[in-house]
């Protein structure tokens, strides 16, 4: 007995302007489709079973790795935005395969140490055309994976790879791609992107979501880390009414309940605000297609005007009482002299580099042999460095 198959479709109904694996631009390889998961389906596999996935559990946020095991790492954050961002698709009827691939793969092109290690590796590359976490993540899934017999990369569709490059909206205006970073522009030499418009709405959601994930999460880690307290931060309007919504509900609270609760309601009230000026930008758009939402002015998905100004003052609270806080620039001065010390010593002596990683070097010029250490360091976890920059310039450690 035999069974016929046809390419996997799951049974869901879709928004007209939603993001579709029926038409998919494809993969830059042909491949053949399975019978048992979508082409965004596969993509997210790929995107989990990748080495650049399982390294985000080592590489930190704000704190480094071994300050405690409960605060956010690049792993954790990922899952969190995933989830976040498959809520909002749900409720507005798009993909919620791509979002999801999208959200787990947002991180990939980032430094260890956070934003630290990206700023001191962006400074050594300047003379190479810097570093940029966004087009490292590109860089990654397009060519630094090695995994597969017939292409480098993960070879993920069009869709995917659009979404990753532009999920912050356009790159650039039409025509005018001198000023972007070398990884787009290699990249989009043999795929074109379309850098000038925007992405799907699979892929603003994604971003938007990060940007939820991301504040109010740091919000917690301060919390937990006592590098500021709920009084503080109730100088923002929306979260001391939250907190007084949480006083009169539950009265006296434990810590912890109490400032989890406060969290989870500025969630929801931000994933509520989206989802209300999202349908509001629709209306007026009213998009039949994924490429009239491409070809839009503005982006569709986004806060009202209030929410917002709110998302600023959150940010700048944190810029002021986290970022800034001397323990954290403490582990911030350390952190860049971690990515000097390690960027110096190989560009100096490559063969410190491990084997592998020399064998690529071979007939390299200045600018691409800077570029390939700087993927190196770039991959590495915080731990990985830590012990690197150990082996390396510690004198009482003589381990290879």
């Amino acid at each position: 007995m035999t069974s016929e198959f046809t390419l996997f479709e799951p049974q869901q109904h879709y928004a007209p302007y939603a993001c579709l694996a029926a038409t998919s631009r494809g993969r830059l390889y042909e491949e053949p489709e399975t019978v048992t998961r979508s082409p965004f389906q596969r993509d997210r596999d790929r995107i989990i079973h990748s080495s650049a996935f399982r390294r985000l559990k080592h590489k930190t946020q704000v704190f480094v790795y071994h300050e405690g095991d409960y605060y956010r790492t690049r792993l954790t954050h990922s899952i969190e935005v995933s989830q976040i961002a498959r809520s909002i698709a749900r409720v507005l009827g798009l993909n919620e395969e791509i979002t999801e691939a999208l959200s787990l793969v947002h991180d990939f092109g980032h430094t260890p140490f956070g934003h630290a290690g990206e700023d001191a590796l962006d400074d050594l590359m300047k003379p190479y055309n810097g570093f940029d976490h966004n087009a490292q993540s590109l860089r990654i899934v397009t060519k630094l994976e090695r995994r597969y017999g017939g292409f480098d990369g993960l070879n993920l569709t069009w869709e995917t790879l659009e979404g990753l490059a532009k999920h912050n909206g356009p790159l650039c205006r039409e025509g005018e791609t001198d000023h972007l970073h070398v990884n787009f522009l290699e990249y989009n030499r043999e795929h074109d992107l379309e850098l000038h418009t925007y992405a799907s709405l699979e892929a603003q959601v994604a971003a938007i979501a990060d940007d939820i994930a991301y504040n109010n999460h740091d919000i917690a880690d301060g919390l937990r880390a006592e590098l500021f307290t709920v009084e503080e931060i109730c100088e923002i309007p929306l979260v001391a009414e939250i907190v007084a919504e949480v006083r009169d509900t539950h009265g006296e609270m434990e810590e912890r309940r109490f400032d989890h609760e406060i969290i989870r309601r500025l969630i929801n009230r931000m994933v509520n605000d989206i989802l209300a000026e999202s349908r509001e930008r629709l209306m007026a758009l009213k998009p039949e297609t994924v490429e009239d939402v491409r070809r839009a002015e503005r982006r569709m998905i986004a806060f009202s005007p209030e929410m917002k100004q709110t998302d600023r003052e959150l940010k700048v609270f944190l810029m002021r009482n986290m970022y800034r806080h001397y323990k954290v620039c403490r582990m911030t001065s350390k952190a860049k002299r971690v990515v000097r010390d390690l960027f110096a010593l190989y560009m100096g002596e490559p063969e410190c580099l491990p084997e592998k990683w020399q064998e690529r070097l071979t007939d390299l010029e200045e600018q691409d042999r800077a570029r390939h250490i700087a993927d190196f360091i770039a991959g590495m976890t915080d731990r990985y460095a830590l012990l690197e920059y150990r082996r390396l310039f510690d004198m009482t450690m003589f381990e290879l």
